[in-house]
């Protein structure tokens, strides 16, 4: 890039790279400063070992909790952040769920379905968004649990996935929480990024730890640029923070922080407040008769006695997975015959807000904290409860035995709300436009802005998101 990029942003992840997408399309210089690296393409994202046991891909870096209780969040800094991980499912939130629902604890979105609407038609065109017939022991259980009480209702699942990937076995066993090696899954990498990897106007630095802002003389709340952990500073008319909903909240809050803007801005109090990441539950039926479908996750389930929840199903379950998961006290033999006869599910509900569920930086001194207490949302925490009992008693009707696993504040793969859009700087971060309330030139594009979380994954609207930003700035970016 010959002269200083018109936009600078922090982070590859979904909204990140379809913000990047739009801007560079409209012929503005972007640059992108990814914290990590290019993942390998040589099949060790799809080694169950490497992957779950070792860990090799996840952050490392410990968080603590509300009670100062170490844990590693579920993170993955790469080129493609999440999106290179996750399962593919590409859901549209419901046009209600961008209203509040106060008994939920649920915030509401300035504006309504229809203002994200086209923005969804792109990036399910870009994500080549495809649905799956349900494999026949899928289709069998889905029609059992139905017949037995028809208030379930199953839809097709909506997967960033090609067709061709039922033609590669070990690809399509292991889609549903692995990075794809040739390209199957849709991922920011892959559908965004490489669009525009060899424009002249677009430049990604990866392994670029961006440590803060640079302001404008005397005026810190004027966006200019940003400096990284090298010691480079990189200038820019518009800086847009997209490193997810876990980071972001802390760059924003560190230079508040130091600034004295934490005295100022209305807004700073809600900054890395109302963290949501749905209450998520793993979900395994096991059966006397082994399984043999492949592709898995096809199918999404709906109760209307569970408004706010869902039932999902997962990808291929063996031996070696459920090992994985197990002590490795539990034997060879064990984890098949389980692996072979299990079929998984993830019970996801929409978590309500809670301002006290918050991101909180320890600026460089100490581990930041994630602090999120279930008894702050309590009626989410109930629907999930009875959505878990009632669920495993279809499962236990349909012969399968049931056993659940609450993900925790470990499973961060949902992560949203701590810079929450809104048309009120009391009680929001961002505005409709996604520019940082009181401040000039600073823009958020990830999950960090969603008021509501919805019941199914976040990740389309979150492209969504990116892309709208990216319009909206290509026509006012110098």
């Amino acid at each position: 890039m010959a002269n200083d990029p018109d936009v600078i942003i922090i982070g590859s992840g979904a909204g990140g790279s379809a913000a990047a997408y739009r801007l560079v399309k409209a012929g503005k210089r972007v640059l992108m400063l990814e914290k990590g690296g290019f993942l390998p393409r040589d099949g060790s994202t799809l080694d169950v070992k490497t992957v779950f046991q070792s860990g090799r891909f996840k952050n490392q870096e410990p968080w603590v909790d509300g009670h100062n209780k170490e844990f590693v969040p579920g993170e993955f800094y790469n080129v493609g952040g999440k999106t290179k991980w996750y399962g593919a499912a590409l859901l549209r939130f419901s046009p209600h769920e961008f209203e509040a629902d106060a008994e939920h604890q649920c915030l509401a979105w300035p504006f309504g379905y229809d203002e994200l609407a086209p923005y969804y038609d792109e990036a399910e065109e870009l994500l080549h968004v495809n649905q799956f017939d349900n494999e026949p022991e899928l289709q069998a259980l889905i029609d059992n649990i139905i017949e037995h009480e028809p208030a379930w209702r199953s839809e097709p699942l909506p997967l960033g996935l090609k067709k061709e990937i039922l033609n590669d076995p070990q690809e399509a066993k292991h889609f549903d929480g692995f990075a794809s090696a040739c390209g199957y899954k849709s991922d920011a990498e892959w559908n965004l990024i490489d669009l525009i990897r060899d424009d002249p106007n677009f430049t990604l630095l990866n392994d670029r730890i961006v440590t803060g802002f640079v302001y404008a003389d005397g005026a810190p709340d004027t966006i200019t640029g940003v400096r990284c952990s090298d010691g480079w500073s990189h200038l820019a008319s518009v800086v847009i923070l997209a490193a997810g909903a876990m980071s972001s909240p802390r760059l924003l809050q560190d230079h508040l922080t130091a600034t004295g803007l934490n005295e100022q801005l209305p807004s700073a109090n809600v900054v890395g407040a109302n963290f949501k990441l749905h209450i998520n539950s793993a979900i395994l039926g096991v059966g006397l008769f082994k399984r043999h479908d492949v592709l898995r996750k096809t199918a999404i389930l709906y109760n209307d006695a569970f408004p706010h929840s869902t039932i999902q199903c997962l990808g291929w379950m063996d031996g070696e997975m459920i090992a994985a998961q197990l002590p490795a006290a539990v034997p060879q033999f064990a984890s098949d015959a389980i692996g072979g006869r299990a079929i998984g599910f993830c019970a996801t509900t929409e978590d309500g807000s809670s301002a006290d569920n918050r991101v909180v930086s320890a600026g460089g001194d100490g581990p930041p904290k994630l602090d999120y207490d279930l008894d702050r949302i309590q009626a989410s925490r109930d629907e999930h409860h009875a959505l878990i009992h009632h669920f495993l008693g279809r499962l236990l009707r349909a012969g399968l035995v049931g056993a659940k696993e609450y993900s925790g504040l470990a499973g961060t793969a949902h992560a949203i709300g701590t810079l929450v859009t809104g048309n009120d700087p009391q009680t929001s971060v961002v505005d409709a436009a996604g520019k940082v309330h009181g401040m000039t030139n600073l823009y958020v594009g990830d999950g960090s802005i969603l008021a509501r979380t919805s019941r199914v994954n976040p990740a389309l609207t979150i492209y969504a998101w990116g892309l709208r930003l990216g319009e909206h700035l290509s026509r006012s970016a110098a």
